[in-house]
């Protein structure tokens, strides 16, 4: 698809084309918007530092970020898989989205101590 934008330098393998990289990240996010409910866009803008990206956000707060070329690109991403979408300097963040980052910092200091039996 069109819609998203170049790829990096060292992203996909060396014999893949930029057409089928750039497929394979769409079919990665269609996959990961088919197995999550509540499923929202939010798009963020281009800054001095970072590209255009969309970040989606499932109903337990699970994300993913990607880089698009455009906010055109993420709106038409969200109409094809009729997915709700947000500016995200207008709105924010869900709430939802900083519990499920904290929770994953609690499970994986959990898991650190297991390994080392500091229970």
């Amino acid at each position: 698809m069109s819609w998203l934008s170049r790829m990096r330098p060292g992203q996909g393998s060396r014999s893949e084309s930029p057409r089928a990289q750039r497929r394979a990240v769409v079919d990665g996010l269609v996959d990961w918007v088919a197995v999550r409910r509540g499923v929202e866009v939010f798009v963020e803008p281009k800054t001095p530092m970072t590209p255009v990206t969309m970040v989606l956000v499932a109903h337990d707060g699970e994300f993913t970020r990607k880089q698009v070329a455009s906010p055109e690109a993420a709106k038409s991403f969200a109409r094809q898989h009729r997915l709700p979408i947000y500016d995200a300097t207008i709105v924010g963040y869900p709430q939802r989205m900083r519990d499920y980052s904290r929770r994953q910092k609690i499970l994986q200091e959990r898991a650190r101590r297991d390994e080392l039996g500091d229970r």
